[in-house]
């Protein structure tokens, strides 16, 4: 659920984009005219929706319309970042060079998204096998071992009167707890996504341990990459700032840079802007950087040294929650066996005790 919303442009085009934008940088290059270059691309993509958005565009062009403004008809599949891009290097003459400079920052894009979803492969995995694995001793290995203790004829120790109650119980009422778990996980998913809940869920998550900082980290590593690249690009600031912020998808980092975006238009800078709002997620890292790129007049260099920055702070996370996660399984895991062990063992145990005398 989060992290299927973490990406910069839409999940299903990031791919098709980048190398979209790589063949237009190439072929554009080689003088080649835009409407024959969307002609070819569309002959080329295997993905049937992209093929079709791409043939949208190319009637759009030859119909005399500006390459930006009809990328900007498709903002499912070209983001508004894309799109201010491609129009600030229609106004300067330069479409073939910035188209390299943009497929560039989409491969980091690209990359950074994989080093998210790679971040969180081993925890969903985990809790993946976690929940089928419950669900399997739930309903089937419990209920057999419900019947099989009520045969016994002596007192059970206490761990087995709790392996037989949880037996009886998902015995009894299996499908039930089954049908309101499924139920109240579509219930909460909604609810989050209500506008009125969604900020303070959004502001919950944050203060999560790990998922918090991790959350952080892929905020601050997208605003300053998507920041930098768009001052880099020419882009005046005030214009950068409210498209960075719609590029964000937590929503306090949205709501946060938005109100940056108005003290900064009323005289601030942007350094300033972000120490008058008190804003607890951009760190001190953040806004004294941005204070050093604003007086020595290369924000955007320091911005893309934040990205950097953060990107690699997803690397180590990446690599600590593995380290962290196995042994914490394992304890769980042989924590939960050794119980039923004993709980199953102990009754046996004594029963074979009993009979010997």
């Amino acid at each position: 659920m989060i992290i299927s919303k973490l990406n910069f442009l839409k999940k299903q085009d990031n791919l098709e984009v980048l190398l979209f934008t790589r063949h237009m940088a190439t072929m554009i290059k080689s003088g080649i005219p835009i409407a024959e270059i969307l002609n070819t691309l569309a002959q080329q993509t295997k993905d049937k929706s992209f093929k079709k958005t791409i043939i949208s565009i190319l009637k759009d062009v030859e119909n005399g319309q500006p390459f930006s403004k009809t990328l900007g008809k498709h903002p499912r599949t070209f983001s508004r970042f894309y799109v201010s891009l491609i129009e600030v290097s229609e106004e300067s003459g330069t479409l073939d060079k910035n188209l390299e400079f943009i497929a560039m920052q989409l491969n980091k894009n690209y990359t950074f998204s994989k080093k998210v979803q790679t971040a969180m492969l081993y925890p969903t995995l985990v809790f993946i096998a976690t929940v089928i694995l419950g669900s399997f001793i739930s309903f089937f290995i419990l209920p057999q071992l419900a019947d099989f203790f009520s045969s016994f004829e002596i007192e059970l120790p206490i761990a087995t009167k709790i392996l037989l109650f949880f037996s009886t119980l998902f015995k009894e009422h299996g499908l039930k707890i089954g049908a309101g778990l499924l139920i109240s996980f579509i219930t909460l998913r909604g609810l989050v996504s209500l506008s009125f809940i969604k900020p303070a869920w959004h502001n919950f998550l944050l203060k999560l341990p790990l998922l918090g900082d991790f959350i952080s980290n892929v905020q601050l590593g997208r605003f300053s990459r998507n920041f930098g690249v768009l001052i880099k690009s020419g882009i005046p600031i005030s214009k950068s700032i409210d498209i960075v912020a719609h590029t964000l998808n937590n929503l306090k980092y949205q709501n946060d840079l938005i109100k940056v975006g108005s003290y900064f238009t009323g005289g601030l800078s942007i350094s300033e802007s972000i120490e008058k709002g008190k804003f607890k997620e951009f760190p001190p890292l953040v806004s004294k950087m941005i204070a050093v790129g604003e007086k020595s007049g290369s924000l955007d260099d320091s911005l893309l040294y934040l990205a950097d920055f953060y990107e690699e702070e997803i690397d180590n996370f990446s690599k600590n929650i593995t380290t962290i996660l196995e042994p914490l399984m394992l304890i769980v895991i042989g924590l939960i066996v050794g119980f039923v062990a004993l709980a199953i063992v102990t009754p046996i145990y004594e029963l074979t005790g009993s009979l010997k005398k």
